[in-house]
């Protein structure tokens, strides 16, 4: 019942004293009959009392018969609205890391740089190509059939190519599915990618080979084996360095943060890689932080930069920079590659679903290769013969990437129990012979069924 209605009534006419205690009681129902029901008692205990008493009966005041009206009780101010909105995302641009625009022209940043010959400019250009021609030739593989998923780096290169080459043979890299690009650079051949992704190896490289672990496919997870990694390096004595690949919706991962947490306290060399494609499948960025994701790394305790993950030169140096840092034995560093995923998450993704055609048109101006290839012809580093022994070269990569994936044998079942330990182990051992005895007793049953078909 509500204050207003309770106020509202007629005031009732009591002759006792408990109504007279309940009409001045708190107002509500519990209130008003706990109150009468108090006095009541109260003022019968007291007249028994006074008989048995030798003192005079004094004589009593004249009741009031007449009942008061209920108080109205002041209705209490109620919460109101605030007109104060949460606090809405940073519209600002942060500073970003650029030393190419889009348009070809070389800029200056006051803290980093690179000073690259004509014939490095051309191997990041050459990389660029040959590794956008792999992952079409991949993603249209997948479409006839051939490789069961393909997860396209399609506007990515420019992040990837140059944090690559920034990396020395003795740096060790941790992917996540998409880092062709990474792969190509530390001389993983593509083939063994769409091997695994075909189904017919397990893992398709070794890891010691080219310092570049397996694909991981768990979001995230990848950082704490580069933090556990790290700091393993550190308690060696070693002077190499470890670099973590993921992606915007990662960040958002325990793992990470975890992995960031550890490598902050034990001031492990590892570079975080983080390529903000703007999209985590179909939820966008500004949806999943209200921060630009570099200044995440503030909160643990090591430094973060944001570089034009579309400008090849840029992402080189800022990469390097950091790994220098981290060799130097001064921990940790958070990079954001500020870039835009220009395919699907995956071939079993469509992303016009979810976002619109004028977004990815205006992405397109900012391509990484054809940012490059302006100022190469710009500065005169290149010239029409070298663009055109690029697109021949291309082509080939992408017929013997074909050839190779159609032609991919098999695998031994019995490849399963091999790399599980490094030095082999009984119940694996054990295993094996019993998955032997298994297969074996396939081919026995159809020789026995040749036999008597042969015999009638």
């Amino acid at each position: 019942m509500t204050v207003e209605s309770t106020a509202a009534r007629k005031p009732r006419r009591t002759s006792g004293t408990g109504g007279t205690a309940g009409a001045t009681g708190t107002t509500g129902t519990t209130g008003a009959t706990g109150t009468a029901g108090t006095s009541g008692t109260t003022s019968g205990t007291s007249r028994a009392a006074a008989k048995k008493t030798s003192q005079p009966k004094q004589q009593a005041k004249p009741r009031q018969q007449k009942s008061q009206p209920r108080q109205q009780q002041k209705p209490q101010p109620q919460p109101q609205p605030t007109s104060e909105a949460p606090p809405a995302p940073q519209t600002s641009e942060p500073p970003l890391v650029q030393l190419l625009t889009p348009e070809g022209e070389r800029v200056e940043h006051p803290e980093y740089s690179v000073d690259l010959s004509p014939e490095e400019l051309r191997g990041l250009y050459r990389d660029m190509v040959l590794t956008r021609r792999f992952d079409a030739e991949a993603t249209a593989l997948q479409r006839q059939g051939e490789l069961g998923l393909w997860a396209s780096l399609l506007g990515q290169e420019a992040a990837q190519i140059g944090s690559g080459r920034a990396l020395r043979d003795d740096d060790y890299v941790f992917p996540t599915y998409r880092e062709h690009g990474v792969a190509w650079c530390r001389g993983v051949d593509p083939t063994n990618l769409l091997g695994m992704f075909r189904g017919v190896n397990h893992g398709g490289w070794d890891p010691s080979t080219n310092n570049f672990h397996l694909y991981t496919i768990v979001i995230g997870s990848q950082t704490l084996h580069a933090t556990g990694y790290a700091m393993g390096i550190t308690k060696d004595g070693a002077d190499s360095a470890v670099i973590a690949y993921f992606g915007d919706g990662a960040s958002s991962q325990g793992d990470v943060a975890e992995s960031f947490t550890f490598s902050a306290v034990y001031n492990a060399p590892v570079v975080f890689f983080c390529q903000n494609n703007q999209w985590a499948i179909s939820e966008p960025t500004e949806r999943q932080t209200r921060v630009p994701l570099y200044q995440r790394a503030q909160g643990f305790g090591f430094p973060g930069v944001r570089v034009d993950g579309n400008d090849v030169l840029a992402c080189l140096a800022v990469t390097r920079a950091a790994l220098e840092r981290a060799r130097r034995g001064e921990g940790p560093m958070l990079v954001e590659a500020f870039t835009y995923r220009m395919g699907a998450h995956t071939t079993s993704d469509d992303p016009t679903k979810y976002r619109a055609a004028e977004e990815t048109e205006a992405w397109q101006a900012k391509d990484p290769i054809l940012r490059l290839r302006r100022y190469l012809e710009r500065v005169g580093a290149a010239d029409e013969a070298f663009f055109a022994a690029l697109e021949a070269e291309s082509e080939t990569l992408g017929k013997r990437v074909r050839d190779v994936v159609r032609a991919m044998p098999q695998p031994d079942r019995m490849a399963i129990f091999e790399h599980v330990y490094a030095d082999g182990h009984a119940l694996v051992d054990e295993e094996r012979a019993q998955f032997a005895a298994y297969q074996a007793s396939f081919d026995e049953g159809t020789a026995d069924g040749a036999a008597a078909e042969g015999a009638n």
